[in-house]
């Protein structure tokens, strides 16, 4: 049986989605982009600013879960360009230990929804 997750401390969803699904003890949480959940904004000052944006929509969204980024086990990072990289993976790593951080993929893509520069997705367990 799956479980609707949704907070108000997330951006909405776009589309005919979910910010994320409660299956057993996993969750599966939808791509977050960097759009400021009080301003519906998108926060595309630097990389870096974009980055923590999402990083934050996520907290949000595993917080509304009752998880953390320690139940996190697997992500996936879209860019759209790989010259971002390094600042994105710095971001992203700050909210990781390196003892326990999850598996992870990061895909190049041609565009992410409203030509933002990242989108990051989790999976995660309790």
């Amino acid at each position: 049986m799956k479980k609707i997750i949704t907070t108000p401390k997330a951006p909405a969803p776009i589309g005919p989605y979910n910010q994320a699904i409660l299956s057993g003890n996993t969750l599966y949480t939808s791509g977050q982009i960097a759009i400021n959940p009080e301003t519906g904004e998108l926060v595309l000052d630097t990389i870096t600013k974009e980055a923590e944006q999402v990083m934050q929509n996520l907290k949000a969204v595993l917080d509304e879960a009752g998880m953390t980024f320690e139940n996190v086990i697997k992500t996936t990072i879209f860019l759209n360009d790989m010259n971002n990289f390094s600042e994105v993976n710095a971001v992203y790593g700050a909210y990781f230990s390196d003892d326990t951080a999850p598996a992870r993929e990061t895909v190049a893509v041609a565009a992410l929804p409203k030509f933002v520069n990242v989108e990051i997705s989790v999976i995660a367990v309790k």
